[in-house]
């Protein structure tokens, strides 16, 4: 268990990400590969959930487009996440927002922590 441990240490340690949790606004630019081309493309939208443990964590970022919304899984160590931008921090009271997805309007928004 401990060469486990030893392994994911040393290849989560490369990467330095701001810290962020649920309820926070966050911009995700990674990595997306066509044919021969690399570009690097932004998602923008509220963390519900973090998950996991080592190089296994993971977020799930929501965001509404056109009255509809999309959730999607990034692995944090990923290679192809470039880089997080915290753009708000939220105020909730839970690791996992999942009633935001029956919520829609002003309803769904999220109060801003002051600091």
């Amino acid at each position: 268990m401990d060469l486990i441990k030893i392994a994911e240490s040393a290849y989560t340690k490369e990467i330095d990400f701001p810290e962020f949790g649920s309820g926070d606004t966050i911009t995700v630019s990674y990595k997306i590969k066509e044919g021969e081309k690399e570009r690097i493309q932004d998602y923008r939208g509220i963390v519900i959930q973090r998950k996991g443990d080592g190089a296994t964590k993971t977020f799930t970022v929501r965001k509404t487009t056109g009255g509809i919304g999309i959730e999607r899984i990034f692995p944090l160590y990923s290679p192809s996440v470039d880089k997080i931008v915290v753009n708000k921090r939220g105020k909730v009271r839970r690791a996992r927002i999942y009633y935001l997805r029956k919520l829609t309007g002003k309803k769904a928004r999220i109060k801003e922590k002051r600091f």
